[in-house]
């Protein structure tokens, strides 16, 4: 027969999980929206994909202005950096309801192959961030004949 050591606080820990379960099943979550949007660390929505000549990546900036977004490549990584600004002729206290994420984001890629900066170009329309990465060019192997003397 084994000799189990009895612990008196175990049942106790169980109890108060199962407690706890119950009334946040029974009641939701207790956190104010306001919890929710302290916390609120926005990423922009981004499609990447390719063509016959080059790789393009959208992103949706919607309530961004084009100075308020730039894009840098350094060591053959793509970074997306913005900020979006709230309404500043409202007032915080005459919102209803807030939901959007303000503040600053940035969005890094690193791209598989080696591309030259200068050829890449970004447009934005609509809220709408285009940039359009050409294909490098495909290194065909050249032969080179060895003379025997």
């Amino acid at each position: 027969m084994t000799i189990v050591r009895w612990d008196p606080f175990k049942d106790v820990a169980a109890l108060q999980d199962r407690i706890n379960r119950l009334f946040n099943e029974s009641f939701g979550q207790t956190r104010d929206l306001d919890d929710d949007l302290k916390a609120c660390a926005w990423r922009p929505a981004v499609d990447i994909y390719e063509t016959e000549s080059e790789l393009v990546l959208k992103a949706e900036l919607p309530g961004i202005r084009k100075e308020d977004v730039s894009v840098e490549v350094k060591d053959n990584v793509l970074t997306l950096k913005g900020e979006r600004f709230p309404e500043a002729d409202i007032d915080a206290e005459n919102y209803f309801r807030r939901e959007i994420c303000y503040g600053t984001f940035e969005r890094s890629f690193t791209l598989q192959e080696r591309i030259q900066p200068d050829d890449i170009k970004a447009t934005f329309k609509d809220g709408v961030l285009r940039v359009r990465v050409p294909k490098p060019e495909v290194e065909t192997p050249k032969q080179v004949t060895v003379d025997v003397e």
